[in-house]
């Protein structure tokens, strides 16, 4: 296996009071173990990402930088590349580029961006795809598509990591994992969120059943690749307990599932910081996950595990 699956771990966080709060809570990522630091890319109450991780990364000394991940519709490609190669560059080679097609019904809505279908999503966002990794390549960049149209281009300047930062695609869908088979050195795997918001569907998603048809869908795409390809997943509730019956129970109830299927989701961990440890170690075993990204109200509980699995 060429990837080496070696456990690393992520927090995701968006917001603080001011800069010197901000630059504390980076410290404190990088201090507790963490690899990287994400950031949501919404319009609701959150920082900007890419200010906000560029401040974390002048905060820090080895801390990465991302977000979870950057939609494709906000930014045109050209201005995106041209910000992340910036960043990349400031920051020492710390970014890794999150991307996806969008999804949140009430970014597009608020904000008058239009939220075209599935399909036109991402068609654009396969195509935003090719032309940042064209503007970080060496020499003039040409693209003629049905969305973006670059004529003679120097992508400048280019990032400090070559050929490009590591770019990790998120998604839940078909065609959004064998596009990130094809295309990224990562892949999220989320839920979909077909109607466009955090609901029963969605939860329901997020099955250990669900998961492993998502990794079969990236293994028939990526072929070869799906060596070389490390495996990211967001959980969205972590909770270190000794009562993880009524734990699960509880978080079945909130996802719409059994709490059988709750203990098996990837995107959930109850239980001791062994018993989260080992299932980290299991699900690796099973899927091939290995880079752990958690919610910023996990970050000290989670410490541990961190400390325990980092770079095993």
């Amino acid at each position: 296996m060429a990837h080496p699956r070696t456990f690393r771990f992520g927090i995701q966080v968006s917001n603080a009071a001011d800069g010197p709060a901000w630059a504390a809570q980076a410290r404190k990522v990088e201090e507790l173990g963490y690899s990287t630091l994400h950031m949501p890319d919404h319009f609701g109450d959150q920082l900007a990402p890419m200010p906000a991780i560029m401040a974390a990364a002048d905060a820090t000394t080895d801390l990465r930088i991302g977000a979870l991940v950057f939609d494709n519709d906000y930014k045109h490609p050209v201005v995106f590349a041209k910000e992340i190669a910036t960043v990349d560059v400031l920051s020492g080679g710390r970014v890794e580029l999150g991307i996806g097609a969008g999804w949140m019904n009430t970014d597009y809505a608020q904000s008058g961006i239009p939220h075209d279908s599935a399909k036109v999503r991402i068609d654009r966002m396969e195509e935003g795809i090719a032309v940042i990794k064209g503007l970080f390549a060496d020499g003039p960049f040409d693209h003629s598509g049905t969305h973006y149209t670059i004529t003679g281009m120097e992508g400048l300047p280019k990032p400090a990591q070559r050929p490009h930062p590591p770019i990790l695609i998120g998604g839940g869908g078909k065609r959004v994992l064998s596009i990130a088979a094809r295309e990224a050195d990562i892949i999220g795997i989320a839920p979909a969120a077909k109607t466009g918001n955090v609901d029963a569907e969605t939860a329901q998603d997020t099955t250990n059943e669900a998961t492993a048809r998502k990794i079969g869908w990236i293994k028939d795409a990526a072929g070869a690749r799906f060596d070389d390809i490390e495996l990211n997943c967001l959980v969205f509730a972590v909770i270190v307990t000794d009562d993880v019956a009524t734990n699960a129970d509880l978080m079945g109830q909130l996802f719409g599932v059994g709490a059988d299927e709750v203990m098996q989701s990837p995107h959930v961990l109850i239980g001791s910081v062994e018993q989260i440890a080992d299932e980290l170690v299991e699900r690796r075993d099973r899927f091939g996950i290995s880079y752990v990204v958690v919610q910023t109200d996990a970050l000290d509980a989670f410490a541990p595990v961190v400390a325990r699995l980092s770079g095993t």
